[in-house]
């Protein structure tokens, strides 16, 4: 994977590949596959069954899906300072940090999910928790390929409400295995259940994922999304208003957040 891993937001009148063509990579990637691992011999020789398991299955094909995203990933990133609303969304550290990283970000999205669980945490780690940088997590959920992205907003929300928005922020991204392929009843259910764990009250929570309380507010995180000119999620924003905002596409290591971080530090 590069570094600038992120999934795209289809265009209306545009298919992100077509379907013949997607077609005929999974079949000539599956066979490439199944070729290496029959020569290999690696964990297939440890089998009872000749035959791989559906869990295996779907995982193959989940990491060919983002094989498959990534050759249309863009190459360039741009260094042009811009100005970017945080409107009223949830923050991560302290309101008073000089810099902020405004993420427009998918609950579904593998990339999102990766910088979650293996760069923000040297962020926090370093700028964050010290008080020098905060993160201000907007809404981008791509539906179109990501069903359950807007429903497990919809749970961050009402879980920002009771002051619960980084425990169900870690709770989505650490278990989004598990709760990826639910149908929309089962994923409420577990949501709730997410809610529970967290120490939410949990009628109230309950109630909010139920009427859908921030639908209108995650379309709104969408459509500025739309408007500063992302395309893919994760994408970021580093700055602040006097200095303005630097973006950064998709799950950019820790590396590179340092050197835009450090840099505006410095101004």
């Amino acid at each position: 994977m590069t570094s600038e891993d992120f999934e795209e937001f289809p265009k209306k009148n545009e298919k992100m590949i077509k379907k013949q063509t997607f077609n005929i990579l999974i079949i000539t990637i599956i066979i490439t596959i199944g070729i290496a691992v029959y020569f290999a011999g690696a964990h297939i020789a440890n089998l009872n069954s000749n035959q791989i398991s559906q869990e295996q299955f779907e995982n193959e094909i989940a990491k060919l899906e983002l094989k498959i995203l990534e050759k249309q990933l863009p190459t360039e990133q741009p260094n042009t300072p811009v100005k970017i609303s945080i409107d009223n969304d949830p923050i991560i550290g302290k309101l008073n940090a000089p810099i902020t990283i405004i993420e427009f970000s998918d609950f579904q999205c593998p990339f999102c999910a990766r910088f979650h669980i293996e760069t923000l945490p040297l962020i926090m780690n370093e700028y964050i928790n010290d008080g020098q940088v905060k993160l201000v997590f907007r809404d981008f959920p791509i539906q179109s390929i990501h069903p359950n992205a807007l429903p497990a907003s919809v749970a961050a929300e009402c879980a920002n409400e009771q002051g619960k928005f980084k425990e169900m922020h870690d709770m989505l991204f650490e278990n989004q295995s598990e709760w990826n392929n639910q149908n929309i009843d089962n994923v409420i259910i577990t949501f709730n259940q997410y809610g529970i764990k967290i120490g939410v009250e949990e009628e109230k929570f309950n109630s909010c994922l139920k009427d859908g309380k921030y639908i209108q507010e995650i379309q709104k995180d969408l459509e500025d999304g739309r408007t500063y000119g992302v395309s893919g999620t994760p994408g970021f924003f580093v700055g602040n208003d006097e200095i303005g905002f630097v973006e950064l596409k998709g799950a950019q290591p820790f590396e590179n957040f340092k050197k835009v971080i450090d840099n505006q530090l410095e101004n």
